[in-house]
Order: C-alpha cells, then structure tokens, then sequence
C-alpha cells in the first residue's frame, strides 16, 4: 500500500489523508445453502458496521453462475480492516459463512483514483516495483530462541517459480526476544505464493519441527487451525518508499521492531512513514524502507546503506530533534533510551534491532 503523495485542493469529501481501501470476498456458495449464506450475510454485515473505520458494503450474485457471490466493502483506510481482520472478533464473526460456501478468496486494494462527474480525484501515487511484501510473526516459548533459530536458518529453499505470473523474489527472517519476523518479498500473487511454500516438503517439515516450541499451538494440517493461525501472523506492509537512485556503498537489511505504548501503533506508524519519505527525498544512506503494522506491533524492514550505527537517528527513522520527541512520547523507553542524545539513540538502535537469522534471495530459474 501506498501513500497519499500531495493532499487533493478539491473539497471533495473524498480527499483523504491516506487512501481508502476497497476489499472484495469471492464466495462459491455450495448447492442449496444459497437461504443460509444470505442469512449469516445479513448477521454479518450489521456486526462489520459498527467496526470503527468501515464505510459501506454491497451484495452482488453473479448473473452468468449463481453460487458465485461477491462482497465488496469500503474502509477509510487500510489500517482499521487490518486490524479487524486480523482480530479473534472477526474469525468469531465469519464462521456462519463457513458452513455454506465452498472456497472464498479476499483481495484489498488502495482507491488510487476516483471519478465522480467531470472531476477525478487521485488519492495516492501507484505502486512502481510491483512486487508484494508481506509479513509473518509468531512468539515461541521463552528459552527455545537458539533451538528455533537453529531450524529456522536450516532449512532448504523451495522452487522460486510459482506458475506463469507469480515467483518468490527474497526470504528475510528475524528474531527479537521469543518474536519471530519473517518478510517475504513475492512478484505476482501473494496467495498463490504462500500456498505455494505450504505445500513444499522442506517447509512443511521446517514448520512441524518449530510447532513444539510456539507459544500458541497450532496444526497447519487443519484447515481451521492452519487459517486462524495466519490470520493471526500476519504483518501488513502498510508502507514502502524507496530511493531512486541505486546506492553506491554495499546495502545492508535490517527489521527494528518498535516497544510501541498501548494504542499507539497507528501514530508510530504514520511518523515513521512521513520521516522515511523526507530522508529519501534528500538523499541518505536510506535506500528502501518498509513498515509492517498489526495492532501495537510495528517493524520496519529496511536496507541501507553501510552500517546502520554509522547513522543510528536515519536508520531508526528520526530525522531531527522534533520527530524524535513525538516517538519517544509513543514508545516505551527507559532511562537508557534518551532520544534527545546521541548516546540514548544509538542505545536504542541496538536494542531495538531485530537479530538476523536468514536472508535468501531467489537465484534458481
């Protein structure tokens, strides 16, 4: 997701901040349950009213293939149908729909462009790499760090062509603590990727060797186990800015995960955003960030270039005194972590480093 470069002049209610959001649900609703999917349809969408960010919904049937329904919904943004999404509320909310559709498949796409009479309204500015970025997190029993890391960096890297559209492009694995953090980095489908690497046997005995030590249990051969624990992992990318020029120095990857304060995950991330466009804008050893956002639980992936200790304030996305005092009012820091000294900052970048535990690039055909 992009976003909004230059607020629009226009008084249009549509000119917002960020761009709004449009999801769309396929459903293939199975034979003769055509009156129960309407029924928990018509309980859901009262329920999705009342989610704080949503803006409206429609219920279309398709008139070439009646099981085949569509939901469409709009949200002021992308980070209130995250969060929901990704709550216990919401896989509560959805199993009526379970029972009575055989497969669904949900896009979300950024409203870049609205036209509305004789004038048309820009919202953001397009993705220009085309390649998708998503992330996974996981916690795992305090004391089994090493022994995960272990498996973790072991294991070997599935075909990296999908189909005819889709192919893995980079793996990045971190860990902070017990938090695991794994970034991918997908030209084409997102979906047809992840279900691509499930299927794989090296993963799939990766991810049954690492199940005794998660915190939260799960079996990935149950389909309800398998979807609640990936709605539960995911890491939206909610932002990316890249330099436009190809550096110069060797780039390095680093993910900082931020102790952000209860509620405040929004706020961290919108200042993150607006400091990482300005440093790039006036060139700095910045040559790519990316935010990931679910709730409180903010990383930034980022590639830089040379060490990131050489510029600690840019690396953890703070440039100048100003924006330093608006993060640390959002985090949770001690008396080490001043942020109003040069000492307190790079304190903070090393603690707030996630360690790297595996980092592959695709090189087969």
């Amino acid at each position: 997701m992009t976003t909004l470069t230059e607020p629009v002049t226009d008084a249009h209610p549509a000119a917002l901040a960020v761009p709004r959001l449009r999801v769309v649900l396929m459903c293939d609703v199975m034979d003769g349950a055509q009156e129960k999917f309407l029924t928990a349809y018509e309980q859901l969408r009262h329920q999705v009213a009342a989610v704080p960010g949503h803006v409206s919904d429609q219920l279309c049937q398709s008139i070439e293939d009646p099981s085949q329904w569509l939901i469409t919904s709009e949200w002021e943004s992308a980070q209130p149908f995250l969060s929901w999404v990704d709550s216990e509320a919401h896989r509560e909310m959805v199993k009526p729909l379970h029972g009575c559709v055989r497969d669904t498949r949900s896009l979300r796409f950024s409203i870049m462009r609205e036209t509305a009479g004789d004038h048309t309204y820009d919202f953001a500015a397009p993705v220009s790499d085309g390649i998708v970025r998503h992330a996974l997190t996981f916690t795992v029993k305090p004391g089994t760090e090493k022994k995960v890391a272990g498996i973790l960096a072991g294991y070997t890297s599935p075909k990296a062509q999908v189909d005819e559209r889709t192919r893995l492009l980079r793996t990045s694995l971190f860990m902070q603590g017990n938090r695991v953090v794994r970034a991918v980095e997908v030209a084409g489908d997102l979906g047809a990727a992840l279900r691509h690497v499930a299927q794989q046997p090296e993963v799939r005995a990766v991810e049954e060797a690492i199940n005794p030590y998660l915190e939260e249990a799960r079996d990935l051969g149950n389909p309800e186990s398998a979807r609640a624990f990936f709605m539960r992992a995911a890491l939206p990318a909610v932002h990316r800015v890249a330099a436009p020029d190809a550096p110069t120095a060797p780039v390095r990857r680093y993910a900082l995960r931020y102790p952000v304060k209860t509620g405040c995950g929004s706020s961290v991330v919108g200042l993150l955003a607006r400091q990482d466009r300005q440093v790039v804008e006036e060139g700095s050893p910045l040559v790519a960030s990316t935010l990931f956002h679910r709730d409180d639980v903010v990383v930034r992936v980022i590639d830089f270039a040379g060490p990131a200790d050489a510029d600690p304030a840019t690396a953890l996305g703070i440039a100048g005194p100003r924006a330093a005092g608006v993060l640390a009012r959002l985090l949770e820091l001690d008396e080490h972590h001043d942020l109003r000294t040069s000492a307190g900052i790079g304190r903070f970048l090393a603690d707030c480093t996630m360690q790297p535990v595996t980092d592959r690039s695709s090189q087969d055909a």
